[in-house]
């Protein structure tokens, strides 16, 4: 169940905030004499959008400086081609960085921005589809029908019975002792036929269900009749303009973006060219199986993306691409010389720090003391330190299960314990 809002950290948290501002949209809408949620969802979806700009613009310069390194890279992957061996490797992975440098981009530029678009039309979504949990003004309406049919077990039983008939995945049952607000989560995806059976259900207060199912109704109807709750499904109707519309848009959209050019990595191309018709596809499919408020914000953010990327490409073909790189590396020096690093870096460092050490072998100069001791320390802290020395401590550690910390993680783990015994430091001298 929703539960009315959403709880999960970061998520939940971005949802209330993006509440307020639907709120917000709502309160000066209905101001003007407007209660339409369909024309509260596509500028709640403009302002949305309007925030990512810059985000967007940070990625599009990305994508433009990877397509121009794009030969170099692919020189460096032909030239190294077929070569597995670790110092081959190591040589590749070099080249690349420094042509990366030379552009002053990073790896993970492109990462960064998805990192901090996810979260954010997570939480979108969680406003767009439940909202009565954030438009308090629309909830109470909600309150007040809950108030009339009342919450003991007999009203939850007649309610759950219309969820039923309605064969929606996408609207759950009311559990047993269920609270106003999960009563209210069920009724949010009642469409008019589903409000029609409650005031049946419930003949002496039918006449005050009628009156405020048809101010939700007016409230959650669209162009052409659309209601914002209703499920268009796979049956021929008006619904079904919302969705293509998404696909369309979703397509334009793609097809603005820059496409790959000649010599860009095979893979890179066919994935980008797939993308093309996938995403239209998944729209469709997605505005088909949901409620339509949900299929308006698809469409809508699909078109003004269509719109967005059109501007962006003649802004950027306008661009001196050597002075985009010189700014890029104007920046990359700064932030070179503050010593800052974003988390997409951090986590890579560290991913390759604890890689070679893995690959390392002992004995070998890569393996140092140092590398030893941090891997004993990240592998064995629920190890028991065994009380016994010398030719016991290898006895004792074969005994023991360590099957998930593997031959070197034993080795750094005895080393660790002896040195501590004989109060070495990692330096290998007497404390």
């Amino acid at each position: 169940m929703l539960l009315t809002k959403a709880s999960t950290p970061i998520i939940g948290w971005i949802a209330v905030l993006l509440g307020y501002v639907m709120e917000f949209i709502y309160f000066c809408l209905d101001k003007v004499g407007i209660h339409n949620i369909g024309l509260c969802i596509i500028f709640f979806t403009l302002f949305v959008r309007l925030i990512m700009l810059p985000l967007t613009i940070k990625q599009q310069r990305f994508t433009r400086l990877t397509q121009a390194m794009q030969p170099e890279l692919n020189k460096i992957q032909k030239k190294y081609r077929g070569k597995k061996d670790q110092a081959s490797m190591e040589k590749q992975n070099k080249e690349i960085q420094e042509v990366y440098a030379k552009y002053g981009v990073s790896p993970s530029g492109g990462c960064a921005q998805m990192l901090v678009q996810l979260p954010l039309f997570l939480g979108l979504y969680q406003v767009i589809r439940n909202i009565p949990a954030y438009i308090p003004q629309v909830k109470e309406i909600y309150t007040n029908i809950v108030n009339v049919v009342g919450t003991n077990q007999a009203s939850i039983n007649t309610i759950n019975k219309i969820v039923k008939s309605l064969n929606s995945n996408y609207i759950k049952a009311i559990p047993k002792n269920g609270t106003v607000n999960q009563i209210i989560d069920a009724l949010s995806g009642f469409n008019a036929t589903a409000w029609k059976m409650l005031a049946d259900s419930f003949p002496a207060h039918s006449d005050q269900i009628a009156s405020l199912s048809k101010e939700i109704i007016d409230m959650n109807t669209f162009v052409g009749g659309i209601n914002v709750a209703q499920i268009p499904g796979f049956r021929l109707s008006p619904y079904l303009i919302i969705a293509f519309l998404a696909a369309f848009f979703q397509f334009l959209s793609t097809k603005t973006m820059q496409q790959p050019q000649d010599g860009e990595n095979s893979q890179t191309a066919n994935m980008t060219r797939s993308m093309t018709w996938m995403m239209p596809l998944m729209s469709l499919y997605f505005c088909i199986i949901m409620p339509a408020g949900l299929g308006i914000y698809w469409a809508t953010s699909a078109a003004f993306q269509c719109l967005q990327q059109v501007l962006l490409n003649m802004y950027f073909d306008k661009q001196d691409l050597d002075e985009m790189v010189a700014k890029n590396l104007e920046k990359a020096e700064k932030k070179r010389k503050s010593g800052k690093k974003s988390l997409v870096d951090t986590v890579m460092d560290k991913t390759k720090d604890f890689r070679n050490t893995d690959t390392a072998e002992s004995g070998s100069e890569e393996y140092s003391e140092s590398k030893m001791y941090h891997f004993a320390n990240m592998k064995t802290k629920k190890l028991v330190p065994p009380l016994m020395d010398g030719k016991e401590y290898y006895g004792e550690l074969e005994r023991r299960d360590m099957s998930d910390s593997g031959v070197i993680s034993k080795r750094a783990y005895m080393v660790s314990e002896y040195d501590k015994k004989n109060k070495q430091t990692p330096n290998g001298g007497k404390k």
